[in-house]
């Protein structure tokens, strides 16, 4: 596969693919991600290679690398770090000299034990081991700080986290600049003494330092200048390219420069995050290409190469980081939870690790080595990046620092997906108590309203929803049980009437007697003839449980276009409680639609109702004072004894804007637009989405034929 622009596609949708499935078993998506480029890479399917695209990639390597050592950067705010800037010293120095002697000598013996290695081949493993314990200490930025963001990780530990990998990635960078010296003394091709290599070393992290304290200030001054979000994002990522290259022409540390811009800006008096949040953004996508180019890299066949040093650099180095970072803990006093956990978080590796190899395979007086170093070190990041960011995830969850999911007490200890299939279950729906006095039927009543029942666990909700909108419309509910035509004649009278014994509870509790009625029909024909020859003012039916709620479309539709009222269909998950509820509308037309449901609800329970008037995403500021004020008026002339509240959003999304505000409610109402079939498929229903993504119930309002609305 030559094509560039094909291969980018490949890349984002594999790795996203990828990333999807990984969440459903609770891994972190950037383990997709390297999944992913280890299934298009060599080693699986062979559809992606470093020779036909990878290296063709390389630009955006770069600009990820940038990203992320800014995005650190953020994470190194001083007045937050206070107490534990200790800790990240001790952990810092003494994991990353941990790390590089015990990986060095540990490839290092065993040639000596084994006795086979004299002169110069001797020469060859200590040089091989000096650099293979060099590219050791590096840790990979980008997949800590995704795991950070992807659970919104916050608190010391999570910090202190941030900051050692910030340091440890410099003091890798000095650890491989004195190595590379004594290689090259090694090899006899270099005249340098040691203490040149070391000033050589301080004077890139130096140098890097400094260009990346001046990018800082740069963008900081830069970002007051400017207001527009999209003005911000290309202004900073342009000094932050700048900044980045500028490094790599003088033969700096891009990481270190991007690592000091992002520290400079956050620890501003000013502390203007404006840029970060842009950026947020903008990285995903980039992020998607590092991690799975990452993934390309490694071609498993090339790991005969390296043969017993594969395991051996990976379990040693995983051990020099906890037990470096233990004792550097120790030392310093840190938290028993940073102590037993901090080196987990060190284990993955991946971005600085693979620009130090490429380093080696570039340079010509030790690139020989190359050949053994490359799959060493990637075999160790591929896995490292597997099963590191499992260990971040481990230790932030250790230290209570990962922003979970509200606990729901309906649940029973559940949680996530296993949380919902629950709530939408017959075990997890249920009816709360109803709190509200008795209803007093109407002296007069005329016609009813019809409600089928299908499955046991909804009959009780049901009732009480059709018994609420017949004492609004002074009606009598009515119960229709359809049942197959084969079914005619096997039943007794008594046997029917306990079909309805559910349902007649819990309306006599309400102040009403039920009416029932059995029909031998087809649902969608059985509900239609009901609704006709009983005068209905409207339908009540609920959605089918445990399955896809779109199915039931067509049943819904023929009984829709067939009657003269109002058919309100409910899906039910959770508990069914109508104190908030949630009303959101495209159309001011929509609310004479809504009216009815809204005043059955205020008039038998006095809810508190939120209504949610939605405009397009490029509306004005005067256009949403102007909705804020029709829907006031209109509030005024209806519902006034009803504690209401009023939200005009120009929303970006219609879908998540209903469902955020979905989460402090107890109820949806929603009208539902008249599509069909092919028109349904190509301009979607907004309400059918809301049923099949709300965690919460929801009513949809179908109007008659000529009330109903397109939008």
């Amino acid at each position: 596969m030559n094509e560039v622009t094909f291969g980018i596609a490949v890349l984002l949708a594999t790795g996203l693919l990828f990333a999807k499935i990984a969440q459903l078993i609770r891994l972190p998506s950037v383990s997709g991600y390297i999944l992913a480029g280890l299934v298009l890479g060599p080693s699986f399917l062979g559809l992606l290679t470093m020779e036909t695209i990878g290296h063709r990639l390389d630009h955006f390597t770069q600009i990820a690398l940038m990203l992320i050592a800014f995005g650190i950067g953020e994470h190194i705010e001083l007045r937050r770090l206070g107490s534990v800037a200790k800790d990240v010293g001790y952990i810092a120095v003494f994991q990353a000299v941990a790390t590089f002697i015990l990986v060095t000598t540990c490839i290092f013996v065993p040639v000596l034990w084994a006795g086979g290695a004299e002169g110069g081949m001797l020469r060859d493993h200590l040089v091989l081991s000096l650099l293979l314990g060099a590219v050791a200490v590096a840790t990979a930025p980008a997949a800590t700080l995704h795991v950070v963001r992807e659970f919104r990780a916050k608190g010391p530990v999570t910090s202190t986290l941030m900051a050692v990998v910030a340091v440890n990635d410099g003091l890798a960078i000095m650890i491989f600049g004195l190595a590379l010296s004594a290689s090259h003394r090694l090899v006899g091709q270099s005249d340098s003494s040691i203490m040149a290599a070391v000033l050589a070393s301080f004077a890139e992290i130096g140098f890097s330092i400094v260009i990346g304290v001046a990018t800082g200030l740069l963008i900081d001054f830069v970002l007051h200048k400017l207001h527009n979000r999209g003005e911000m994002l290309t202004a900073g990522l342009a000094l932050l390219l700048i900044c980045g290259e500028t490094t790599r022409m003088l033969n700096l540390s891009p990481l270190l420069a991007g690592m000091m811009a992002g520290f400079i800006i956050i620890n501003r008096s000013e502390r203007d995050v404006r840029l970060f949040r842009a950026i947020n953004a903008f990285e995903p996508p980039v992020y998607v290409l590092f991690f799975t180019l990452a993934g390309v890299h490694l071609d498993i066949a090339a790991l005969k190469l390296a043969g017993w040093i594969v395991p051996v650099y990976f379990v040693v180095r995983i051990i020099g980081k906890y037990f470096g970072s233990w004792i550097g803990a120790q030392l310093s006093g840190a938290a028993p939870v940073v102590r037993n956990y901090m080196g987990l978080a060190l284990v993955p590796q991946a971005g600085v690790a693979i620009g130090l190899v490429i380093m080696i395979s570039s340079d010509p007086q030790i690139s020989s080595w190359a050949a053994v170093i490359t799959p060493v070190v990637l075999a160790g990041v591929v896995v490292s990046e597997l099963i590191g960011p499992l260990l971040v995830r481990y230790t932030l969850e250790k230290s209570n620092e990962i922003e979970g999911e509200p606990e729901r007490p309906e649940c029973g200890g559940r949680s996530g997906r296993a949380c919902e299939r629950w709530l939408k279950s017959p075990g997890g729906i249920s009816l709360a108590p109803w709190e509200g006095d008795r209803l007093h039927p109407a002296a007069n009543s005329s016609g009813v309203v019809v409600f089928g029942v299908s499955h046991t666990t909804t009959s009780r909700s049901l009732a009480r929803i059709a018994t609420i909108l017949a004492h609004y419309y002074h009606a009598n509910p009515l119960c229709v049980r359809v049942l197959d035509k084969f079914r005619k004649g096997l039943q007794t009278e008594d046997e029917l009437d306990a079909l309805f014994l559910s349902e007649k509870d819990e309306t006599e509790k309400l102040g009403y007697t039920l009416q029932t009625e059995v029909i031998y029909d087809t649902p969608a024909s059985g509900l239609a003839s009901a609704t006709e020859y009983n005068n209905a003012r409207a339908v009540v039916l609920g959605y089918p449980l445990g399955k896809n709620p779109l199915a039931f479309q067509r049943v819904l539709d023929q009984v829709a276009a067939n009657v003269l009222c109002p058919v309100i269909v409910v899906r039910f998950i959770g508990a069914l409680s109508c104190k908030r509820l949630l009303v959101p509308f495209l159309f001011p037309r929509e609310l004479e639609e809504l009216l009815p449901v809204c005043e059955a609800m205020a008039t038998a329970g006095h809810p508190h109702i939120t209504f949610l008037h939605l405009l397009p995403a490029d509306c004005s500021r005067e256009e949403i004072a102007a909705g804020e004020q029709q829907l006031s008026q209109w509030l005024e002339m209806h519902l006034v004894d009803t504690e209401t509240r009023i939200r005009v959003e120009a929303a970006d999304s219609r879908l998540e804007t209903i469902l955020e505000a979905a989460g402090q409610q107890d109820l949806i109402v929603m009208t539902a637009a008249r599509r069909h079939r092919i028109k349904r498929m190509f301009f979607g229903s907004l309400a059918n989405s809301v049923v099949h993504n709300c965690k919460k119930p929801v009513f949809v309002v179908y109007t008659p034929e000529g009330g109903l609305l397109d939008g």
